[in-house]
C-alpha cells in the first residue's frame, strides 16, 4: 500500500513529474508524463439560516468556476420568493435575466437567480449550480423540492459581473423576510 505524506504546503516552482503538490493548486502527473491542474472541491461551513435577511459567503478564491449552492430546510417568516446573488467586490443586484418557478407558476426575475417559495409555510430543500461560461459571465440553474407540501422548484438563469466573482448571497425577492429555518452552504469546485 503507498502512503502519500504532503510535508510542505508551499509550492516551489512547477512540480516535478510524478509529484503532488499544494499551494492552493494540486497538480499530477498522468500516464503521458504530462503535468497538469488537478479539479478542486471545497466545501465551505454551513450557516444557519434560522435569523436575518441574508446570508453572505465572501472571500471565494479566484479560482472557482463552479458553484453549488446547497439549501437544506430552508424558510422565512414570510412570502418573497428566495433570491441567490452573486458579485465581485459588492453584490450583483441588476442585470439578471431568466426565471424560476414551481408547480403553481413561473416567474422573471432580474435582481437575482430566483427559486420560488411563495409562503411563510414552505420548508425548501434544493441546490443551484452556478457556472463560468467564459470572463465573468455566470449560468446558473436549480431545482428542488419541499417538505411541506407536494410541490418542486426550478429554474435558471445568467447574469455578467464587473469582475472576478468573489461573493454569493442568499436572500429574499423583497429584502426583508428573515429567514427561520434550516442551513446553507457552498461546494466550490476550480
Amino acid at each position: 500500500m503507498s502512503i502519500l505524506v504532503l510535508t510542505s504546503d508551499t509550492l516551489i516552482g512547477t512540480p516535478a513529474a510524478g509529484n503532488i503538490e499544494y499551494n492552493g493548486q494540486f497538480f499530477g502527473t498522468d500516464s503521458n508524463a504530462s503535468r497538469a491542474q488537478l479539479q478542486r472541491i471545497v466545501r465551505s461551513t454551513a450557516v444557519a439560516s434560522t435569523s436575518g435577511t441574508s446570508i453572505d459567503f465572501t472571500g471565494i478564491p479566484a479560482w472557482v468556476e463552479k458553484i453549488t449552492v446547497m439549501l437544506s430546510g430552508i424558510s422565512t417568516n414570510g412570502t418573497a420568493n428566495y433570491l441567490i446573488q452573486i458579485g465581485s467586490g459588492s453584490v450583483t443586484t441588476s442585470g439578471y435575466l431568466g426565471a424560476g418557478g414551481s408547480t403553481g407558476g413561473i416567474s422573471n426575475f432580474t435582481t437575482g437567480f430566483g427559486v420560488a417559495a411563495g409562503a411563510a409555510s414552505v420548508v425548501m430543500h434544493a441546490t443551484m449550480t452556478i457556472t463560468n461560461v467564459s470572463g465573468n459571465i455566470w449560468l446558473a440553474s436549480h431545482v428542488g423540492g419541499r417538505s411541506d407540501a407536494a410541490a418542486v422548484t426550478f429554474g435558471g438563469g445568467s447574469v455578467t459581473l464587473s469582475g472576478v466573482l468573489d461573493r454569493v448571497r442568499i436572500t429574499t425577492a423583497n429584502g426583508t423576510d428573515a429567514y427561520d429555518a434550516g442551513s446553507i452552504n457552498l461546494l466550490l469546485e476550480g
